[in-house]
Protein backbone atom coordinates (compact mmCIF):
# COMPACT_ATOMS: atom_id res chain seq x y z
CA UNK A 1 0.00 0.00 0.00
CA UNK A 2 0.75 3.20 -0.71
CA UNK A 3 0.25 6.71 0.99
CA UNK A 4 -1.30 9.92 -0.72
CA UNK A 5 1.34 12.53 -0.97
CA UNK A 6 -0.41 14.43 2.01
CA UNK A 7 0.47 11.60 4.50
CA UNK A 8 3.58 10.48 3.55
CA UNK A 9 5.67 11.66 6.16
CA UNK A 10 4.19 9.40 8.79
CA UNK A 11 5.78 11.26 11.73
CA UNK A 12 3.65 14.30 10.95
CA UNK A 13 0.37 12.64 11.73
CA UNK A 14 -1.33 10.18 13.24
CA UNK A 15 -5.11 8.54 13.78
CA UNK A 16 -4.31 7.09 17.48
CA UNK A 17 -7.31 6.08 18.69
CA UNK A 18 -9.43 6.38 15.97
CA UNK A 19 -8.03 3.40 13.97
CA UNK A 20 -10.95 1.22 13.10
CA UNK A 21 -8.60 -1.85 13.16
CA UNK A 22 -8.11 -0.77 16.58
CA UNK A 23 -11.52 -0.46 17.67
CA UNK A 24 -11.99 -3.74 16.43
CA UNK A 25 -9.49 -5.14 17.99
CA UNK A 26 -11.17 -3.90 21.00
CA UNK A 27 -14.49 -4.85 20.37
CA UNK A 28 -12.93 -8.78 19.86
CA UNK A 29 -10.53 -8.66 22.69
CA UNK A 30 -10.58 -11.86 23.83
CA UNK A 31 -10.35 -15.15 22.44
CA UNK A 32 -13.44 -16.05 24.07
CA UNK A 33 -15.18 -13.00 22.39
CA UNK A 34 -14.16 -14.21 19.12
CA UNK A 35 -15.22 -17.70 19.35
CA UNK A 36 -18.77 -16.56 20.90
CA UNK A 37 -18.76 -14.67 17.09
CA UNK A 38 -17.83 -18.07 15.75
CA UNK A 39 -20.16 -19.79 17.04
CA UNK A 40 -22.79 -17.32 16.57
CA UNK A 41 -22.20 -17.65 13.24
CA UNK A 42 -22.39 -21.43 13.14
CA UNK A 43 -26.07 -21.32 14.47
CA UNK A 44 -25.44 -21.34 18.29
CA UNK A 45 -27.54 -19.19 20.24
CA UNK A 46 -28.03 -20.86 24.06
CA UNK A 47 -26.22 -19.86 26.84
CA UNK A 48 -24.57 -23.42 27.50
CA UNK A 49 -23.95 -24.02 24.14
CA UNK A 50 -22.00 -21.37 24.34
CA UNK A 51 -19.65 -22.40 26.94
CA UNK A 52 -19.79 -25.90 25.64
CA UNK A 53 -19.09 -25.18 22.15
CA UNK A 54 -16.19 -21.93 23.00
CA UNK A 55 -14.73 -24.22 25.85
CA UNK A 56 -14.40 -21.05 28.40
CA UNK A 57 -16.01 -21.06 31.62
CA UNK A 58 -19.68 -19.35 31.66
CA UNK A 59 -18.26 -16.49 33.73
CA UNK A 60 -16.07 -16.18 30.46
CA UNK A 61 -18.77 -16.05 27.94
CA UNK A 62 -21.27 -14.27 30.20
CA UNK A 63 -18.77 -11.40 29.62
CA UNK A 64 -18.30 -12.19 26.34
CA UNK A 65 -21.87 -11.98 25.43
CA UNK A 66 -22.34 -8.90 27.61
CA UNK A 67 -20.07 -6.88 25.64
CA UNK A 68 -21.24 -8.20 22.41
CA UNK A 69 -24.84 -7.03 22.95
CA UNK A 70 -23.37 -3.63 24.35
CA UNK A 71 -21.63 -3.00 20.97
CA UNK A 72 -24.84 -4.35 19.22
CA UNK A 73 -23.09 -7.37 17.37
CA UNK A 74 -25.65 -9.70 19.31
CA UNK A 75 -29.14 -9.16 20.32
CA UNK A 76 -30.88 -11.38 23.12
CA UNK A 77 -34.02 -12.92 22.05
CA UNK A 78 -36.36 -14.35 25.00
CA UNK A 79 -37.61 -17.83 24.55
CA UNK A 80 -39.53 -20.20 27.36
CA UNK A 81 -39.85 -23.99 27.31
CA UNK A 82 -42.42 -25.31 29.24
CA UNK A 83 -42.59 -25.63 32.54
CA UNK A 84 -38.80 -23.37 32.56
CA UNK A 85 -38.18 -19.74 33.04
CA UNK A 86 -37.87 -17.72 30.34
CA UNK A 87 -34.14 -17.08 29.31
CA UNK A 88 -32.59 -15.47 26.25
CA UNK A 89 -31.06 -16.69 23.13
CA UNK A 90 -28.28 -14.42 20.95
CA UNK A 91 -28.60 -13.61 17.59
CA UNK A 92 -26.36 -11.97 15.29
CA UNK A 93 -27.48 -8.21 14.11
CA UNK A 94 -27.06 -6.58 10.99
CA UNK A 95 -23.96 -5.12 12.53
CA UNK A 96 -23.01 -9.13 13.31
CA UNK A 97 -23.74 -10.59 10.44
CA UNK A 98 -21.35 -7.76 8.62
CA UNK A 99 -18.51 -9.07 10.90
CA UNK A 100 -18.89 -12.47 8.72
CA UNK A 101 -16.26 -10.81 5.87
CA UNK A 102 -14.00 -10.42 9.17
CA UNK A 103 -14.54 -13.75 10.36
CA UNK A 104 -14.01 -16.31 7.34
CA UNK A 105 -10.96 -13.90 6.45
CA UNK A 106 -9.16 -14.98 9.86
CA UNK A 107 -10.52 -18.32 9.06
CA UNK A 108 -8.79 -18.23 5.58
CA UNK A 109 -5.24 -17.18 6.28
CA UNK A 110 -5.52 -19.84 9.47
CA UNK A 111 -5.87 -22.68 6.87
CA UNK A 112 -3.34 -21.23 4.86
CA UNK A 113 -0.45 -20.27 7.08
CA UNK A 114 -1.66 -22.57 10.20
CA UNK A 115 -3.25 -25.94 9.36
CA UNK A 116 -0.35 -27.56 6.93
CA UNK A 117 -2.43 -27.99 4.30
CA UNK A 118 -5.35 -29.41 7.11
CA UNK A 119 -7.68 -27.15 7.58
CA UNK A 120 -10.49 -29.04 9.38
CA UNK A 121 -13.68 -26.98 7.59
CA UNK A 122 -14.07 -25.54 4.08
CA UNK A 123 -16.77 -22.77 3.40
CA UNK A 124 -18.49 -23.31 0.09
CA UNK A 125 -21.43 -21.39 -1.53
CA UNK A 126 -24.68 -24.06 -0.39
CA UNK A 127 -26.23 -24.06 -3.94
CA UNK A 128 -23.26 -24.41 -6.28
CA UNK A 129 -20.24 -26.28 -3.73
CA UNK A 130 -17.65 -23.23 -5.06
CA UNK A 131 -15.41 -22.39 -2.18
CA UNK A 132 -15.93 -19.11 -0.62
CA UNK A 133 -12.73 -16.72 -0.39
CA UNK A 134 -12.27 -13.13 0.99
CA UNK A 135 -10.39 -11.15 -1.30
CA UNK A 136 -9.03 -7.76 -1.77
CA UNK A 137 -10.43 -6.49 -4.82
CA UNK A 138 -11.18 -3.20 -6.00
CA UNK A 139 -13.56 -4.83 -8.45
CA UNK A 140 -17.42 -4.74 -7.69
CA UNK A 141 -17.95 -8.61 -6.63
CA UNK A 142 -21.16 -10.15 -5.52
CA UNK A 143 -22.02 -10.57 -1.48
CA UNK A 144 -22.74 -14.61 -0.62
CA UNK A 145 -25.26 -13.60 2.80
CA UNK A 146 -24.60 -16.30 5.41
CA UNK A 147 -27.61 -18.14 4.97
CA UNK A 148 -26.14 -19.21 1.33
CA UNK A 149 -22.94 -20.76 3.13
CA UNK A 150 -22.68 -24.33 4.14
CA UNK A 151 -19.76 -25.36 6.15
CA UNK A 152 -18.34 -28.91 5.15
CA UNK A 153 -15.58 -30.97 6.53
CA UNK A 154 -12.34 -30.26 4.42
CA UNK A 155 -11.62 -33.28 2.81
CA UNK A 156 -7.91 -33.14 3.84
CA UNK A 157 -8.84 -32.95 7.01
CA UNK A 158 -11.28 -35.66 6.38
CA UNK A 159 -8.79 -37.91 5.42
CA UNK A 160 -6.12 -37.10 7.63
CA UNK A 161 -8.46 -37.35 10.71
CA UNK A 162 -10.82 -39.65 10.16
CA UNK A 163 -13.42 -37.77 10.59
CA UNK A 164 -17.30 -38.75 10.55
Amino acid sequence: MKFEERLSDRDAWSIGDGCSAGRVLDLLSTKTVFLVVRECFYGTTRFDDFVTRVGASAPAVSRALKQLKAAGIVAPVVYREPGSRARDEYRLTEAGEDLLPVFLSLMQWGDRHLQDGRPPLSFVEAGTGRPIQVRVSAEPASETACDDIEIRVHPAWDAASGAP
